[in-house]
């Protein structure tokens, strides 16, 4: 092992520590779910944004809000409804009649975390308010550009049961997502422990374990992180079989309409760093860029119409690719 990567590698320990440290505070609150937690770190560590999709009361809102009051950042949370205008996010320009002028009142988007709560229920125009935000990390108002505070991350929900009075998001929005996170009923012994934890009068807090300018360390750092041209060439690879499986000996092209996006390699990348540096490595492995793909590439393959009437889901698709491309 050279230098290089040896001090990657204790680098990668001492932030792998802090971020199990607030792990291990989220689960004071949060019962299970322990791989979305998981998740959430890996976005805010690669500083990217993350829609979750799961049915109501799977504690979607709470789990976005422990993890801000464990990061000492700022928290907004804006309920997506079919009235929400643009200006309601991102803010305006209003009228000063003492000095004659106009100023600027921004909105709820200058904020660290942002969970746009059913994100699905604002029409079009609202949604496409946030895509200068996620993209750029900035908003313009009126003619003025303003950049947004650091950290910034959105946090998007949506319910997959409920279509009445929702929209579907648009491509360019969705792709702006790192992660589709899908959230699942929790088990068994799990629902007990929510029961005895949340009906018993006792009140849970969480203590403020890393400041926004430790964030944005961690942040800097996950950049630095090795990964090896062949990581990269099986990255590219992967991508380029959602795009062309024929090529690669696969018979799922009559399922893929449009195979992912240069986006989802850019984040495969970041995505594997970061799960590399949560378990204490300084360099990637295969086996990282596998941890993550499901999660980067699922709403990133749009399936043709024969692929939903056979009920086959974009999961089965990269599963598939996975097994089929080689590993360096």
């Amino acid at each position: 092992m050279n230098k290089e990567i040896k001090e990657l590698n204790e680098k990668a320990e001492k932030y792998s520590e802090k971020i199990k440290m607030v792990q291990s505070e989220i689960s004071k609150i949060i019962v299970g779910q322990k791989d979305i937690i998981e998740k959430l770190l890996m976005a805010l560590i690669s500083n990217g944004h993350v829609l979750i999709e799961g049915v109501p009361g799977l504690a979607k809102t709470l789990i976005i809000k422990t993890l801000s009051e464990c990061l000492d950042c700022d928290f907004v949370r804006l309920q997506f409804t079919p009235d929400l205008l643009p200006a309601d996010i991102i803010g305006t320009k209003i009228y000063d009649h003492k000095n004659m002028s106009f100023k600027t009142v921004k909105g709820p988007i200058f904020t660290n975390f942002i969970l746009a709560d059913e994100i699905n229920r604002a029409p079009p125009k609202v949604q496409s308010a946030l895509l200068e935000a996620m993209q750029e990390k900035q908003v313009s108002i009126q003619g003025e550009t303003l950049k947004l505070n650091k950290p910034f991350m959105v946090l998007a929900t949506q319910n997959p049961i409920e279509s009445e009075g929702t929209y579907k998001l648009p491509e360019a929005q969705v792709d702006r997502f790192m992660f589709k996170i899908l959230i699942d009923y929790p088990t068994k012994d799990d629902e007990i422990e929510i029961i005895e934890r949340f009906t018993e009068g006792e009140k849970h807090t969480v203590s403020k374990l890393l400041s926004s300018k430790q964030v944005l360390e961690v942040q800097k750092f996950n950049q630095k992180i090795y990964a090896d041209k062949k990581v990269k060439e099986y990255v590219a690879e992967i991508i380029d079989a959602t795009r062309h499986p024929k090529e690669y000996g696969l018979d799922i092209d009559e399922y893929i309409e449009y195979g992912a996006s240069p986006r989802a390699s850019l984040w495969m990348i970041l995505a594997s760093k970061a799960h590399a540096m949560m378990n204490g490595r300084g360099y990637v492995k295969p086996e990282d860029i596998k941890a993550v793909a499901h999660d980067v590439l699922r709403h990133r393959i749009l399936l043709t119409y024969e692929a939903e009437a056979e009920q086959k889901t974009s999961d089965e698709m990269i599963t598939k690719i996975l097994e089929k491309i080689k590993v360096p």
